[in-house]
């Protein structure tokens, strides 16, 4: 951790716990801040509270008062979670207080340079990876961020002589300031979150911060092929290392005649690539150029290719049950993710899909839908998924409570040979905490199907 008077003496009001919101308040209070947290759950249920006070950190829980702002304050510190749309954040801005998110901290106190990946789909495969190729090289990887442990927390420990691998959300790129990664990598750009940010414009500005303060001795890795993310990388001051999958590129990264070439040379075979989807070779080609970026050597990336075969909840192979094959895409929380998951397969696919409304219709998802035979939906936006699969002409639709029930239906209107996938295109917080929990309960009841299908 650099050692700097940064926070020493400020007074930082850090509002929303959760895992980013404590371990910012930890950090900052041992940087010598004067913090005060203040988090919605009541102080008699809030444990995470408790344990802040007993170090000396003033708490505020129940609400969220504006009394809070009265005190002369130096900084904000906001669990991305929180919109801004919230009284005390519109406040804050109002009164032109700083408002950042625990990656802004991070990034200040952080020995070791930042690989931070964004974009809308693909964000946790790319970080894996860049994380498993840049493994035995120069550099020892950190994994961090939405993916890992909190940011503060890896960059407290981080020693210059290893690299954070981070990913980053819009929520979390918002709130930056100063934010300064050594290599960038934006993947793409689809209409996602636009209940928090309000606009795809807006949704946009706050991704392209990734590369705000970046400059030519920094580097940004882009999709070439995106109309979005190439118009913010043209407006970048980074080295640009683009990557393509549809066209040949003098110079990073595309495809051409089976092979991954780099600067007009072939240098890995794509029959060494053992991760499904035709989509992740994207993110492959992104998680190349951070890493040949970062010193990787190739041999490693080559054997990370071949052996590496997806991260939970991203397509995750869960088993194959009477010829049916099961696979785990709950991470899919919106269309374009979906698409892709469905786009990987060539067989005949029983879709489970659903959850959380954010007031988006599913017409983007109808070419995607040819190969389905059947959808087994669930949630908020049943109804708008049904909607959307009569007008594709799926054979059938079937209305489902919860996970166990959705796995049973789409086993019985399954045959041999299917695809058997939960690919939500929705979040999941209508139903469960978290898109991991959701996947959980998906592989539970595939694992329960013989059991639950004999009582």
């Amino acid at each position: 951790m650099k050692s700097n008077d940064l926070f020493k003496g400020k007074r930082i009001l850090v509002l929303g716990l959760a895992k980013s919101g404590e371990a910012a308040a930890r950090l900052l209070h041992k940087l010598g801040a004067f913090v005060v947290v203040n988090d919605a759950k009541p102080y008699e249920e809030n444990e995470q509270a408790k344990e802040l006070e007993e170090l000396g950190i003033e708490v505020v829980c129940g609400h969220h008062p504006l009394s809070l702002l009265e005190e002369k304050l130096d900084l904000i510190v906001k669990n991305p979670g929180i919109p801004y749309s919230n009284p005390i954040i519109h406040e804050a801005i109002h009164r032109g207080l700083s408002v950042v998110t625990e990656v802004e901290i991070a990034s200040l106190i952080s020995e070791a340079e930042i690989v931070a990946i964004t974009g809308s789909n693909g964000k946790t495969t790319t970080t894996t990876l860049i994380y498993e190729m840049v493994k035995n090289s120069k550099r020892e990887p950190l994994i961090a961020g939405n993916i890992g442990t909190v940011a503060c927390e890896v960059a407290e420990k981080a020693k210059s002589n290893q690299v954070m691998v981070l990913e980053v959300s819009s929520f979390q790129l918002i709130g930056t300031e100063q934010f300064k990664p050594k290599v960038s990598v934006f993947l793409n750009l689809f209409d996602a979150h636009l209940d928090y940010h309000g606009t795809k414009e807006e949704y946009s500005l706050a991704k392209a911060k990734i590369t705000a303060n970046q400059s030519k001795e920094d580097y940004l890795v882009y999709n070439i092929d995106d109309p979005t993310v190439c118009k913010i990388a043209n407006e970048s001051r980074a080295s640009l290392i683009p990557f393509s999958v549809k066209q040949k590129l003098t110079k990073g990264f595309w495809i051409q005649e089976g092979s991954i070439y780099y600067n007009d040379q072939p240098i890995i075979s794509l029959d060494s690539i053992v991760l499904p989807g035709a989509h992740n070779l994207e993110n492959i080609l992104a998680a190349m150029g951070a890493a040949i970026t970062l010193g990787a050597r190739l041999p490693q990336i080559e054997h990370v290719l071949q052996t590496f075969s997806g991260v939970e909840h991203r397509l995750q192979f869960v088993t194959e049950y009477k010829d049916r094959r099961f696979y785990n895409d709950s991470k899919a929380t919106n269309i374009l993710a979906s698409q892709k998951a469905l786009e990987a397969f060539e067989q005949p696919i029983v879709l489970l899909a659903g959850g959380l409304d954010r007031g988006n219709d599913f017409d983007e998802l109808l070419p995607s839908l040819n190969n389905v035979k059947a959808l087994i939906t669930f949630g908020e936006t049943k109804e708008k998924l049904a909607k959307t699969a009569t007008e594709a002409n799926v054979e059938t639709i079937v209305y489902a409570d919860g996970m166990e029930e959705a796995v049973l239906a789409a086993f019985e209107h399954s045959d041999a040979g299917d695809v058997i996938l939960l690919s939500p295109a929705c979040a999941s917080w209508d139903q469960y905490r978290t898109f991991e929990e959701r996947g959980r309960r998906f592989v539970d009841a595939v694992k329960n199907l013989e059991t639950t299908l004999q009582s």
